[in-house]
């Protein structure tokens, strides 16, 4: 089986750091998820970026329905590869 990596996109920083303690608690994720500044394109302005929360699922056992409605609760969503 393939690594899986999902990645929950989020509107702050601050947000996405709450996010990322989380996932621990609510879906047992051993790894610490990555937190990546995503700059949307043509925009300069920090005010302006989305945060990655990018979680590696080596096992494919996170149900990506779950991580959705979880990102749903604080803004954000599942982005699907």
């Amino acid at each position: 089986m393939s690594d899986v990596r999902h990645v929950l996109v989020l509107p702050d920083r601050d947000t996405a750091e709450e996010v990322a303690g989380e996932l621990a608690d609510r879906f047992g994720v051993a790894e610490e998820p990555q937190l990546v500044r995503d700059a949307l394109a043509g925009e300069d302005d920090a005010e302006d970026a989305q945060w990655l929360v990018v979680v590696e699922d080596p096992a494919g056992r996170l149900d990506p329905a779950s991580l959705d409605s979880f990102a749903a609760e604080h803004e954000g969503w599942l982005e699907v590869p």
